[in-house]
């Protein structure tokens, strides 16, 4: 009988914690017992399934999802938005709020953010951003180079500083093309003293928002001028690429493609991803669906925020 009289004790105590709400030096007090006796017997009380702990995710929130994106992709996170339609708009609005709250809720002073320049999933995100009255960042650095079309130039320095601002940060801006003419024009860019105080930022990013592109470009980026020749995206295609994160791309297994047109590309290598303590990617969209299994089997990737019909897509895909 010791054993049950043990147990009526341990489920007393965790009746009085758990649903009378009373604290553990008053539940010791009551029943005469040590705070440490008390802290024991409530460890217990769930070794033994008489508490048992049960989370509900509400209406709105895929969990499952989230569960099966981690699992299948070996990511440290995912976030699941919810969205009424499968349409790239309402999509990149929804990630956009996602990522915002993302943000708010998990930025640490000094935070040195860079952001890749080119993604309206990202600029959504800038969007929905409260400005921030706690925690604030160091730096926000450019990740790619933003020169092009002078029509869609302001959206690169626009997100760039407005985020810095919203985050209390200084912006640091990449004022060069984001795709050279050639390889020795890169270098000729690279050497302006404005361009290498942003690229010597680059070692010191803690905390990368980037976003994912499928081969072909999106209609902002065709806009900008980074782009490079149906040629080239044709050659692209041949060499295995299925996306890329900044210009930099990749095939379906997450390993690099490296061709000469990478050379001519000003901004954040791939590779150096490894090294940024958080990195968080925005996208979603059935064009980009092998670009984002693509990216997220690259390694750098630690929070994909996505909709709940490419991570469906995604948990679905074969193999």
């Amino acid at each position: 009988m010791g054993r049950i009289n043990e147990l009526r004790l341990i489920t007393r105590v965790a009746q009085m914690y758990y649903i009378e709400r009373k604290r553990q030096a008053d539940i010791a007090e009551h029943l005469h017992l040590s705070q440490a006796t008390v802290s024991r017997m409530l460890k217990k009380a769930e070794a033994e399934g008489i508490v048992r702990t049960s989370v509900i995710p509400p209406a709105g929130t895929f969990s499952h999802l989230e569960d099966g994106l981690r699992e299948r992709f070996a990511i440290p996170e995912a976030i699941v938005v919810d969205c009424s339609e499968d349409r790239d708009g309402a999509i990149m609005s929804r990630i956009g709020e996602a990522a915002a709250h993302l943000l708010e809720a998990t930025l640490s002073a000094g935070e040195v953010i860079g952001v890749s320049s080119w993604s309206q999933t990202i600029f959504k995100m800038v969007e929905n951003i409260h400005p921030q009255k706690g925690a604030v960042a160091k730096y926000v650095v450019q990740t790619l180079g933003g020169m092009g079309d002078p029509s869609v130039q302001t959206h690169a320095t626009q997100l760039t500083t407005r985020l810095a601002r919203l985050t209390g940060a200084e912006p640091k801006l990449l004022p060069v093309q984001g795709l050279a003419s050639s390889r020795e024009a890169k270098l000729l860019m690279l050497s302006d003293p404005f361009v290498r105080e942003t690229t010597d930022l680059f070692g010191s990013i803690s905390l990368a928002i980037v976003g994912i592109g499928a081969v072909e470009p999106s209609e902002l980026l065709a806009r900008s001028g980074n782009i490079f020749s149906s040629r080239e995206l044709s050659d692209l295609a041949e060499a295995g690429a299925v996306g890329d994160i900044s210009l930099r791309f990749f095939d379906k297994d997450g390993k690099s493609v490296k061709t000469p047109l990478d050379d001519r590309v000003i901004g954040l290598p791939l590779e150096n991803l490894n090294n940024v303590e958080r990195v968080i990617a925005l996208a979603g969209g059935q064009k980009k669906t092998e670009a984002i299994a693509g990216a997220l089997r690259t390694g750098v990737i630690d929070v994909l925020v996505t909709d709940k019909f490419t991570a469906e897509r995604l948990v679905a895909m074969p193999g």
